[in-house]
């Protein structure tokens, strides 16, 4: 654990520090004043102009060399929360911390529960929850690379606060302690077995269930972090959720190869994506005006957001369609895409109070 004068220091670090990065403009609002902040983290969040009665949350974590902002613009996570009504919280790593910008998912002062980083995530978590009236029941957690696997340590640390999370070219919990164990991970070597890797999950809390959806996103030609380590993810998981080695289904969703794994009640709890061709990074589907290809966030015709979203049930029916790039409107699913003619006034004010609440 770190003293209170390292604590104190790494604050102070990051208050001189400022806002450092202007990559990308930005619409996202600064939280502040969300706790003791023991990882030092800055944070960011996106609240819909139109907010309904107990909105859910989206918890974001940007990988290394990324900004919130800049994530923000690749994913398009704020943009579908304006459209679908629910808030977006993006922790942000700062070069005080990591030189890389990258989360310390492998140090455990960082991911042990009631510690660093994890901690830090847990009070902005509280803080939006308690200014925005936010569902507990529904926050969810998302995150690319190092974020990704932060994500996982978030999964692991405070189950009993996500009902799902998406994991996209992330590691296994627990896993590493030192920079040199954490390449070795990327790399797939030195894995632990599946005893192993369940027995750190259910060792991370004292949370005896319900455990939260999992979701796992992996390209083929990842040369950052192996594709051992989405199997590793989908191993840790299988425990808690009574779930074998054998998928329940695998099927195609918009050509790329989607396995999913069922508990005894047929509930869907894990669901595999592996991308035919993609290197590292967040797979996302630029012929949305949403989202927007850049390092990391590569266009491959198939958008992570929409369908974590989709999976957690935030896309309000009715909702303004996604806009395509090209003439018209364009609405995505899991089997077909579908031109659609602009909006009307009528249609937009319809949708506006379908938002409120004020209307079926």
């Amino acid at each position: 654990m770190r003293s209170l004068s390292d604590t104190l220091e790494r604050l102070a670090r990051l208050k001189s520090l400022g806002r450092e990065h202007t990559d990308t403009p930005s619409h996202l609002e600064e939280l502040t004043s969300f706790g003791s902040n023991p990882g030092a983290l800055a944070a960011r969040l996106y609240v819909p102009s139109l907010l309904p009665k107990d909105p859910a949350l989206v918890v974001v974590l940007h990988g290394c060399t990324q900004t919130a902002s800049g994530y923000d613009h690749g994913a398009g996570w704020s943009k579908l929360a304006e459209r679908h009504g629910f808030v977006v919280l993006f922790p942000e790593q700062v070069r005080a911390n990591n030189g890389n910008l990258c989360f310390n998912w492998f140090l455990p002062a960082d991911t042990r529960r009631g510690q660093g980083e994890v901690h830090s995530i847990r009070q902005m978590i509280e803080a939006a929850v308690s200014r925005h009236g936010i569902d507990t029941s529904r926050i969810y957690v998302s995150g690319l690379s190092a974020g990704g696997a932060m994500a996982n340590a978030m999964l692991a640390a405070y189950p009993e606060v996500f009902a799902g999370g998406a994991i996209i070219a992330g590691l296994p919990y627990g896993v590493a302690a030192t920079v040199p164990e954490a390449f070795d991970r990327m790399r797939g070597q030195g894995l632990p077995a599946p005893a192993a890797l369940q027995s750190r999950l259910k060792t991370a809390s004292s949370h005896q269930g319900p455990w939260p959806t999992i979701s796992i996103w992996q390209g083929t030609r990842d040369n950052t972090v192996a594709a051992a380590n989405a199997q590793a993810i989908i191993d840790q998981w299988r425990g808690v959720h009574n779930v074998g080695s054998r998928p329940a289904l695998e099927e195609k969703v918009d050509g790329q190869a989607k396995t999913v794994w069922k508990d005894p009640r047929g509930r869907q709890v894990i669901e595999y994506y592996s991308i035919a061709g993609m290197g590292h990074g967040t797979p996302i589907d630029a012929a949305l005006d949403d989202e927007n290809a850049a390092p990391y966030l590569l266009d491959v015709g198939i958008s992570s957001t929409l369908h974590s979203a989709r999976s957690w049930g935030l896309l309000r029916e009715g909702a303004e369609p996604l806009r395509a790039k090209s003439d018209g409107f364009k609405q995505t699913s899991t089997s077909s895409r579908q031109a659609k003619e602009p909006e009307g006034i009528q249609q937009i004010i319809e949708n506006a109070l379908r938002m409120a609440g004020l209307m079926r």
